[in-house]
């Protein structure tokens, strides 16, 4: 198991795998960082990797910031991306915390900050996250499994 609480599968030997996508979560670590890293595993061999903020980013890797529909997330997201860098533009990845829309603060960063990202991507709130040992069981539930298809289809551009 992973210090960020994932565990997968070892590679046969021989196998390659490629790191497609790093996840950089801004606010911290728990079921939805481990959950989105898996959902962002396409299994086509491309792989995702949590990455702490301001770690290196490896050539050809597409960053994902991931943060939860608070204030203080968005305002997490605003601080990474001052210290940016002449690196690809992210994707953010803003994770439902609550069954409700954002509040007016998380909207309005959102949209100020477009212009810096690749793109945004709304996941829904997810209640089984707080009721699973990790994000292989959450990926067994339906409502976790369309909204990892549709999070791949977005930053995929399909």
């Amino acid at each position: 198991m992973s210090a960020h609480g994932s565990s997968r599968p070892a590679p046969s030997p021989g196998t390659a795998i490629a790191m497609r996508y790093a996840l950089i979560p801004v606010d911290g670590t728990g079921i939805t960082v481990a959950t989105v890293e898996r959902m962002l595993d396409g299994g086509d061999g491309a792989t995702a990797r949590i990455l702490a903020p301001g770690g290196h980013l490896p050539y050809g890797v597409e960053p994902v910031l991931l943060t939860t529909t608070t204030v203080y997330g968005m305002t997490r997201v605003e601080q990474a991306l001052r210290s940016w860098g002449p690196r690809p533009r992210p994707w953010l990845v803003l994770a439902a915390d609550a069954p409700v829309r954002p509040v007016a603060g998380v909207r309005y960063l959102a949209r100020a900050l477009e212009q810096r990202l690749a793109g945004v991507v709304h996941l829904p709130y997810l209640a089984v996250l707080r009721e699973v040992r990790g994000p292989a069981e959450a990926l067994e539930h339906k409502d976790v499994i369309a909204a990892a298809e549709q999070l791949r289809r977005t930053i995929k551009g399909e």
